[in-house]
């Protein structure tokens, strides 16, 4: 396992990190003793950075990681959780008051909240889960986050980007707001190079990366008529023809990739972890299986110059993904 530093803090964390969304729920059923067995092998194979949130499955990843955490070194394994905002438009819109979607006393009980279900006494990281560029003039939440760094419930203060937006964190992170930031980056959404990775990078901000495998279909499993069950957030991702245009890009990249890499996991994961401003990838993890082919990444030689650049000319802006077709 390979390791990078995390921007200002300082922590050497592995540069495959642990996502832990589908542990919670979210992508069809899942099995919690499976769950488990993947956090053990992940901690075993070096993992030490395992993202997840209270959103996913409603508490239920976090009080995995905390009981798979009880009684081990936690200086060794850093957590990274999220709070969502108070009920109110996703993300949110440019009306929304901070005072009303992330107000003191909401972020005090979901602080407590989070403590209680990861069985710990301070967060390593806490992330806000999503956020409108609309304020970033008065980031009065964030204010509320450092009360609680000095106080010693969390170490670290971060925001995970609007989908639509991203660029709305580079003006908190050159005014030194942010101690990390989660993105996503990957071989179709490429938008993070042009502000978001420099100005990271110039201020010794943690780079997070979600989403390498574009919710699978980089993964080069998907085709035009794979199905989801109910639960599973694919339904609504790849809804209406999206599915199909994913799928057709995707085998594009694999042309694109040909022989030069051993497959379309390993490419997407290569691809995420080639900018020097990334600190660790969190690919989605919910088995054995899952934890040892992703974490055998690390150890593989970085992608090519060339590769990279040739995958470049697959960037595609969905404007309008996330509000529907």
């Amino acid at each position: 396992m390979q390791y990078r530093k995390f921007g200002r803090l300082g922590w050497n964390v592995s540069d495959i990190g642990f996502g832990a969304w589908a542990i919670g729920g979210g992508w069809g059923p899942t099995d919690d003793a499976q769950s488990l067995s993947a956090l053990d092998r992940a901690l075993d194979l070096g993992c030490n950075f395992i993202d997840t949130a209270q959103g996913y499955g409603d508490g239920r990843s976090e009080r995995l990681i905390g009981q798979t955490l009880r009684g081990k070194k936690r200086d060794k394994v850093y957590v990274a959780t999220k709070i969502p905002p108070a009920a109110g438009p996703w993300p949110p819109s440019p009306y929304c008051r901070i005072d009303q979607r992330y107000s003191e006393s909401y972020l005090t009980d979901r602080v407590e909240r989070s403590l209680r279900d990861l069985g710990t006494d301070c967060i390593d990281l806490l992330q806000l889960h999503t956020w409108t560029r609309a304020w970033n003039k008065n980031p009065d939440a964030l204010n509320i986050l450092r009360k609680f760094q000095k106080h010693g419930k969390i170490r670290g203060i971060g925001i995970s980007t609007p989908e639509d937006d991203q660029d709305a964190l580079v003006q908190l992170i050159r005014e030194g707001w942010l101690d990390s930031v989660q993105v996503i980056y990957n071989i179709f959404e490429q938008q993070p190079q042009g502000e978001l990775f420099p100005a990271a990078k110039e201020h010794a901000v943690g780079v997070i990366v979600r989403c390498a495998f574009d919710e699978s279909v980089l993964a080069g499993k998907l085709t035009e008529v794979s199905t989801f069950p109910e639960g599973d957030f694919r339904r609504r991702y790849f809804a209406g023809d999206r599915l199909e245009r994913a799928v057709r890009r995707a085998a594009a990249v694999r042309e694109t990739i040909g022989d030069r890499e051993p497959d379309m996991p390993t490419a997407a994961l290569k691809f995420a972890l080639k900018p020097a401003a990334v600190s660790t990838v969190i690919p989605g993890i919910r088995n054995v299986a899952q934890a040892e082919a992703n974490f055998a990444v690390s150890d593989l030689p970085a992608m090519s110059d060339s590769l990279e650049a040739e995958l470049r000319s697959h960037a595609w802006r969905r404007y309008f993904w996330y509000a529907g077709k």
